[in-house]
């Protein structure tokens, strides 16, 4: 059996969104803060949820900087930290019961599971799109996520860009793959009920014959040959149906006469013997009768 599409489309959106989502929660660029008045114009902050970067076009990027506004103690930032580190071991789970699901080394995939595995996603990129979606609506709000006052300016980094894009992917997977529940639902909801006993054929019917008049019909029911209908009549339960009748055994006969051949035999035998009796005696030789 090939594996349905939304399984597919699943098994493809899930790692690609669990990629981008590791990526959005390790590298520092949720935040990009510019502009600084006591620093070099080319100077750039990157604010993620566990670093601090500082960037300059002369210079390479030096991570590690000292948080000078509490920007880690920021309630965004810490409802991020724990919900997209919920995201990523929950999307792992799925990741492992979509895998186990759709099964593509066997003929049959689980749809059962594979449906389980849909939920699970679906519900990981809900835990990594609220935290993004929070820290977004909050980006240049100074009594949130505090930064100096102008002409300092703040703007979305790459890293809040992947998480979107991962969130998103992780919604697209788990859905494709909850519609794997159909063909679940249609062989478990819909199954037919057991069938009961079955009913055996009706086959036959019983008429009232006149008593001078012999049945044409035999009747015949359930594989044995019935008495006549009027040794039925104490039966709580009348059987009707249709006529089924029987019809006489044929005699097959042979044109050929097997013993034609033996009769003409047995005619030439008798004649030839009876031509050696008569025959007279010759030569002075003793007859057969002599002897």
């Amino acid at each position: 059996m090939r594996t349905p599409v939304v399984m597919t489309l699943g098994m493809v959106f899930t790692p690609c969104g669990l990629l981008l989502n590791l990526i959005s929660t390790l590298a520092p660029g949720w935040r990009q803060v510019k502009g600084f008045l006591d620093q070099p114009v080319d100077v750039v902050l990157y604010q993620g949820l566990w670093d601090i970067c500082r960037e300059q076009s002369s210079r390479e990027r030096e991570c590690g900087q000292p948080d000078q506004w509490n920007y880690f103690q920021t309630e965004p930032v810490k409802a991020a930290r724990g919900l997209m580190i919920t995201s990523l071991v929950i999307t792992a789970v799925g990741l492992l019961l979509a895998s186990l699901g759709v099964r593509c080394w066997q003929d049959e995939p689980h749809f059962g599971l594979a449906g389980l595995s849909g939920v699970v996603l679906f519900v990981a990129g809900l835990f990594s799109l609220v935290p993004v979606s929070w820290y977004n609506h909050f980006l240049g709000d100074r009594d949130v996520l505090p930064f100096p006052d102008s002409p300092v300016t703040v703007q979305v980094s790459y890293s809040l860009v992947l998480g979107y894009l991962g969130s998103c992917l992780l919604l697209l997977g788990g859905f494709s793959l909850v519609l794997s529940f159909a063909p679940w639902c249609e062989e478990r909801c819909h199954k037919a009920p057991p069938a009961g006993p079955r009913r055996s054929s009706i086959s036959t019917v019983y008429v009232d014959w006149p008593v001078a008049l012999t049945p044409a019909i035999k009747y015949y029911s359930g594989g044995q040959h019935r008495p006549s209908p009027s040794e039925h009549r104490d039966t709580s339960k009348l059987k009707v149906g249709f006529p089924m009748p029987r019809p006489p055994p044929k005699a097959y006969t042979n044109p050929v006469d097997v013993l034609e051949g033996e009769e003409r035999k047995t005619v030439t035998s008798q004649s030839g013997s009876s031509s050696r009796s008569t025959r007279p005696c010759q030569n002075s030789l003793p007859c057969d009768s002599d002897l």
